[in-house]
């Protein structure tokens, strides 16, 4: 059924298959609890009708990497943190063969985050077990029910792509799936900007004083998390840096009582924090506040805006929250608000989507560009 690869020598075989074929059934599984990075205890593999699973700690994967890179496609049920596992142990980026099984699901009806269990019996009516998903995958040796539940997870991804595929083709989707998921992984290879780390944080309630602490704290965060490979969270998290700049503390007593911050933090950091808070550039340096969301554009506007959306959900028999996701019609607000460039917007915008929402959904927006600009000062 499998064949568990942990020699050197044996993955030479797996390669050799890879060269044989070039579609492959990929998976993994990490332990990320109290590290930034993931730590790789098994990739799957379904190569040839063959499945294979890797040891993650002991093998050289550089060949297998390469691979990957060179295949014409890699199938995947929901990729996002495969991916970001492949970048980081490969230190290369934009993976632009993938097809994804959950991102196909979506296209079709079944939900954005349908899982793998779900999908597998909703369209081939098999059942596997998912008992295993909280395992420690770094410990050796793995269990029979480890490597059974790791290898059911390749086993039918390829015949669970093969109908969706064909479902998709039938419907004339199946190329604006594939482009969405050449999205989707360019998406995960790129890191925020520096001066652009707030946003993740901020909203349009923040003043433009605050908005810099919090670009001042979250750069921070970001440069102690990589250094110690630790999660975010486990430094400050999102509602502490919110609460921080909310109350501003002056000393460390009253730091101690922010919002979920860990008493290590105070301590260790307690210091840098408050200098953080109290010391900023000249105010000219300062972020521009956020704007407002994109509920608050007139109700003539918004309801035009809707009105499009669905329209063209119907027309092209896709659900309306894939056609149009929240942070992308948020994105067509900045970009009205703040007169961005076209090609800084969402690349889901820029591509099969461009000519039937995006241009039309912006001049709709344009129409309103006043009343969404009212709120924008200092």
């Amino acid at each position: 059924m499998f064949q568990f690869i942990h020699q050197q020598n044996e993955l030479d075989h797996v390669i050799h298959l890879m060269r044989q074929s070039s579609i492959y059934g990929l998976d993994t599984e990490f332990i990320k609890v109290d590290t930034l990075w993931p730590k790789l205890g098994v990739f799957q593999i379904n190569v040839c009708d063959q499945v294979f699973l890797l040891d993650g700690t002991t093998l050289d994967l550089s060949a297998f990497w390469a691979s990957i890179y060179q295949a014409e496609q890699n199938v995947f049920h929901a990729c996002s943190e495969d991916i970001d596992l492949i970048y980081h142990y490969s230190q290369k980026s934009c993976l632009e063969n993938v097809f994804d099984t959950q991102v196909a699901m979506s296209f079709l009806g079944h939900g954005l985050q349908v899982s793998y269990q779900s999908a597998l019996k909703t369209v081939l009516n098999i059942d596997i077990d998912k008992d295993q998903t909280r395992s420690d995958w770094l410990a050796r040796p793995l269990s029979c029910k480890q490597m059974n539940y790791a290898a059911n997870d390749v086993l039918y991804i390829m015949q669970l792509a093969t109908d969706l595929k064909k479902q998709l083709t039938d419907k004339n989707l199946y190329e604006c799936v594939v482009e969405d998921c050449n999205h989707l992984t360019f998406e995960i290879a790129q890191e925020t900007p520096k001066d652009k780390l707030y946003c993740d944080i901020g909203n349009y309630r923040h003043s433009r004083k605050q908005l810099m602490q919090l670009q001042q704290l979250s750069l921070w965060r970001e440069e102690l998390a990589k250094a110690l490979n630790q999660p975010r969270s486990f430094i400050l998290k999102n509602s502490t840096m919110n609460d921080l700049v909310e109350k501003n503390p002056k000393n460390n007593f009253q730091l101690s009582h922010a919002k979920d911050i860990r008493p290590h933090i105070v301590r260790e950091h307690g210091k840098t924090i408050l200098d953080l808070l109290k010391f900023l550039p000249n105010i000219e340096e300062w972020p521009l506040r956020i704007a407002r969301p994109i509920k608050h554009s007139s109700q003539e506007i918004a309801q035009a805006m809707d009105d499009l959306i669905l329209n063209t959900s119907i027309e092209m028999d896709i659900p309306k929250e894939v056609i149009m996701r929240k942070k992308w019609l948020s994105a067509l607000y900045q970009h009205v608000v703040f007169q961005g460039d076209e090609q800084d917007l969402p690349r889901y915008l820029l591509g099969w989507r461009y000519d039937i929402l995006t241009q039309p959904l912006l001049k709709i927006l344009s129409k309103d560009k006043q009343y969404l600009t009212t709120q924008m000062e200092v």
